[in-house]
This record gives C-alpha cells, sequence and structure tokens, in this order.
C-alpha cells in the first residue's frame, strides 16, 4: 500500500509544472491532509463549509483553501475572511453575495464561474449565455470585492473518454470566448479548473490549469468526514 507522499509524488510526475495540483481533502482526517501537507502541498479543495471551518485552525495557517462544492449564500459570510479562492460560483446571486460580504470586510475574494458542461442534471452551473448576459447587463462591473480568475467545470462521470474529451475542450472554448470578450486585458483572468482523478490526463491535454485530484492522492473516498 503506497503512502500519501508516495501517491502526490507521482500524481505531481505526471503534471507539467504550469498545471497547479488541488488535493481533494473532503472526507478526509486532520492528519491525512497533515501527511500531504508535510508532503509539500499547499492547496487543498474542500466540498462543505462546515467542513472547512472544522479543519482549518488544526492545521497550517498557510494552506490555501478553495472551496469547490456548491455554496449556500448563507455560508458566504463564513468563508470570505480566509478563503482562497471559490471555484464553484453557480449563481449570479452567489457571486453577488460573495461581492456584498467581501466589502464588509475590506477584502478581494478570487472566484471561479462554474460552467455547466456534464450531461448529469445534478451538476451546477452556468451556461454560456447565462455568463454573457451578466458580463452585458454592467452589473458585474459594480462588484469590486471579487476577482472572476478563470472557468471551472466538471464532466459527465463516465468510461466515454470522448465524450469527456469533448466537454473539456467546450470548457475551454468558453474559457477562450470569455477572455477574448470580457477579459482581454485582465492578467488575472487565466484560470481552467477541470480534471479529476479519473480524468486529469485529458483535462490537461485539453487546456486545464488546475486540477482537483482526492482518491488518487487519499486512497478511495470515505463517505463520512472524522476528524
Amino acid at each position: 500500500m503506497t503512502t500519501i507522499e508516495e501517491n502526490i509524488n507521482t500524481v505531481r510526475s505526471k503534471i507539467p509544472s504550469s498545471v497547479k495540483l488541488i488535493a481533494v481533502s473532503k472526507t478526509r482526517s486532520v492528519s491525512e491532509v497533515l501527511s500531504a501537507y508535510n508532503s509539500g502541498q499547499r492547496c487543498f479543495g474542500e466540498n462543505r463549509v462546515q467542513e472547512i471551518l472544522n479543519k482549518k485552525d488544526l492545521l497550517p495557517g498557510d494552506i490555501e483553501w478553495h472551496l469547490i462544492g456548491h455554496l449556500q449564500t448563507n455560508k458566504v459570510k463564513s468563508v470570505v475572511p480566509f478563503i482562497s479562492m471559490i471555484q464553484s460560483v453557480d449563481s449570479f446571486r452567489l457571486l453577488s453575495v460573495i461581492n456584498s460580504e467581501s466589502l464588509k470586510i475590506k477584502r478581494v475574494v478570487d472566484c471561479l464561474i462554474q460552467i455547466f458542461i456534464a450531461d448529469e442534471e445534478t451538476k451546477f452551473g452556468f451556461s454560456l449565455e447565462e455568463i454573457i448576459e451578466i458580463m452585458d447587463s454592467g452589473e458585474f462591473e459594480k462588484m469590486n470585492n471579487i476577482r472572476v480568475c478563470g472557468v471551472m467545470g466538471m464532466a459527465t462521470y463516465t468510461t466515454d473518454t470522448e465524450k469527456v474529451r469533448n466537454e473539456f475542450n467546450c470548457l475551454a472554448d468558453f474559457f477562450r470566448t470569455l477572455k477574448n470578450k470580457y477579459f482581454q486585458n485582465n492578467p488575472y483572468f487565466k484560470e481552467i479548473s477541470m480534471g479529476m482523478s479519473g480524468d486529469y490526463e485529458t483535462a490537461i491535454k485539453a487546456g486545464s490549469t488546475m486540477v482537483r485530484i482526492g482518491s488518487l492522492i487519499f486512497g478511495e473516498r470515505i463517505k463520512k468526514y472524522h476528524n
């Protein structure tokens, strides 16, 4: 049985230096996260606000926390003081609440726009048309306490590699459309977060700059979080 350190080194050996590794630590214990940290990993992704709050004060302060799961607006206030990036912005209302809560504490929070690319109704995200409508409305320009750094998406959970490749290419096309139309002179708009343990190599070939990997690092997912 391989160790977390060995797993991280194996994954890193397959990822270009230009691609950021987000270690998905949801349901993982503090000791497991610490093992990854001691292996040099600093960026971790969590799905649930309460789980981040339970872990963060028990772990080193230089960890970069990314929220990658669906975020309810009533939980935004809890994460804006410390979160490094909210990858899962999937509604205009959520974007507005993140901006207003960040304004209260005089902070600018990095975000990714979650785009719906999968053939699964259970996944969240905007359509490209919805994003363009928001950008053209003028409301986005008034949001000075968020920094949109790119897009995020999840492919369909399937063994059909061609389907997954097409969905990742679609997200990369969406990114380029938004970059050219609205963020051409914005150096922060540069991230495409796509690819997980089962499909990250396909995602990287399609242009991913961030991969979110859990089971290849920590082993098969544990359904219930324990401290």
